[in-house]
């Protein structure tokens, strides 16, 4: 049977495009039509049907944008993009038809902690974060932390203010959600919320000790960005069949 999707991988020769190509070519239904690496031109993404954006918070929205202009469906996986930028490329994507999906995170289980904190934000009086990568991840801190604390935000709104005048030790400040990051050799990437109360803490982590836990999360992307109803999705959440 011949492939359903063309894929191109942009970054394809990081460790997580790498992970990525090795996903693709694995699966009957796909193919791994395209690689780009550092300084190559996006033309090899002609023909394609999809781009899967795993390069640097310093090219993600380039990318994106000349995905879009090629006609592609597009799934990001780099971070860095800022509202404005989110702003900008759903313009695109709504005026060429094609889809977007921003995942901060593709870990199935990354997803559930973060959907599991933003249900528990509510019942507790502080939460911060603490989030572990690579001695080699860019941005800190990560795109999945500042999506959680987004969500718990969302959650708990109002959010409570920021508190910038605390010793700069405490971590950065998300709407009232500290944020603590750690590089570390020896790190994928990990997560703990931890919630705190009169009496009681409550602490939710993931870990992904490999980046093939990441694949069948950016495999169901994919598969259905095309099917998403908006020109814009941010969340992997949003493919997965979790009850309200």
């Amino acid at each position: 049977m011949p492939p359903v999707f063309r894929v191109g991988v942009i970054g394809a020769y990081g460790r997580m495009g790498a992970e990525v190509c090795r996903a693709v070519e694995a699966e009957d239904d796909l193919e791994l039509f395209a690689r780009v690496g550092r300084g190559d031109s996006l033309d090899s993404l002609s023909g394609a049907d999809i781009a899967v954006e795993f390069s640097t918070p310093e090219t993600v929205k380039e990318n994106v944008l000349q995905s879009l202009q090629r006609g592609l469906d597009v799934v990001v996986g780099a971070t860095g993009l800022t509202p404005a930028d989110l702003t900008e490329i759903e313009a695109v994507a709504s005026g060429s038809g094609s889809k977007v999906l921003v995942a901060p995170n593709f870990a199935v289980g990354a997803v559930l902690m973060m959907r599991f904190a933003a249900a528990a934000a509510p019942h507790f009086d502080v939460v911060e974060i603490v989030e572990r990568h690579h001695e080699r991840k860019l941005d800190a801190p990560s795109g999945t932390a500042l999506r959680t604390a987004a969500l718990i935000n969302e959650a708990r709104f109002p959010a409570q203010g920021s508190s910038e005048d605390e010793n700069a030790a405490r971590g950065t400040d998300e709407g009232g959600v500290r944020i603590h990051s750690l590089r570390l050799p020896g790190s994928v990437a990990h997560q703990e919320v931890v919630l705190g109360g009169r009496g009681q803490t409550l602490t939710i982590r993931h870990d992904s000790i490999d980046r093939s836990s990441f694949m069948p999360g950016v495999l169901l992307a994919i598969r259905r960005v095309g099917d998403l109803p908006d020109p814009l999705t941010v969340g992997l959440e949003h493919l997965l069949d979790l009850a309200s």
